[in-house]
C-alpha cells in the first residue's frame, strides 16, 4: 500500500530536512520536526511509520526529484562528455540550491544504521544507473575507452561528486559549487594525462 500523501507530507517533509540539517539526525525529534511543521505530533503517524520513516522517504522524494530534473538535462545533450557535465552540473546545482538537504544527504544519512543505510543504496541505484547510462552511451560511441570498467568508473564518478559536495558543505557551502562542474567534468573526461580531447 502507497502512503498516503497530501499538502501534510509535503510540509513534513521539508520540515524534516531543515531540523535534521539542524540538529543531527539523533536529535532530531519527531516533535521538533512536527513543530517546525507546524502539525501536531500524532499529524506525522497519519503519514509515516516512525522517524526513520521520515528521513527514508524524504530521501526517495527527493532523489526522485534529483534524478528525473538530471535525466531531463542529460537528455538534451548528444555528445557524451556534455551529457557528464550534465550529470554534475545537475548535482552541484541541486545541492547548492538547498543547503540544509545537502547536509542531510552528505552527513546525516552516513550516521544511519546498517538497515537504513541499506534502504538509502536502493534509492541511490537509480541515480547510479543515471551514470550507467551516460557511461554506455559514452563507450558505445568511441568517446569514453571502450574497456572501462563500468562499476569501477560509476564508484568513481559518484565518489568524486560526493567529495566534492561533502567538502563544500564543511566548508559551511561559502563557495560556489556549480562553478566547479566544468574542472571536475575535465578532470573525469581527461583522467590525470596532459593530452586534452
Amino acid at each position: 500500500m502507497g502512503k498516503k500523501r497530501g499538502p501534510k507530507y509535503d510540509l513534513i517533509i521539508e520540515a524534516a530536512v531543515r531540523v535534521i540539517a539542524e540538529h543531527g539526525y539523533h536529535q532530531a525529534q519527531v516533535s521538533k520536526i512536527a513543530k517546525e511543521a507546524g502539525v501536531a505530533d500524532g499529524t506525522i503517524y497519519l503519514y509515516f511509520k516512525n522517524k526513520e520513516d521520515i528521513l527514508i522517504s524524504l530521501f526517495e522524494e527527493k532523489m526522485g526529484r534529483f534524478v528525473e530534473k538530471t535525466k531531463e538535462q542529460i537528455e538534451k545533450e548528444n555528445d557524451p562528455g556534455e551529457k557528464l557535465f550534465r550529470l554534475i552540473q545537475m548535482h552541484f546545482k541541486q545541492l547548492a540550491a538547498n543547503y540544509a538537504l545537502a547536509v542531510v544527504t552528505q552527513l546525516e544519512l552516513r550516521q544511519s544504521n546498517a538497515e537504513l543505510r541499506l534502504k538509502i543504496n536502493e534509492v541511490l541505484k537509480g541515480y547510479l544507473q543515471l551514470i550507467d547510462v551516460v557511461l554506455v552511451d559514452g563507450k558505445e560511441s568511441g568517446y569514453f575507452n571502450a574497456n572501462l570498467d563500468n562499476r569501477l568508473v560509476r564508484q568513481m564518478i559518484f565518489g568524486t561528486l560526493d567529495e566534492v559536495v561533502t567538502n563544500w558543505v564543511m566548508k559551511d557551502g561559502k563557495y560556489d559549487l556549480v562553478s566547479l562542474a566544468k574542472p571536475v567534468q575535465q578532470m573525469l573526461v581527461n583522467g590525470l594525462t596532459s593530452i586534452n580531447r
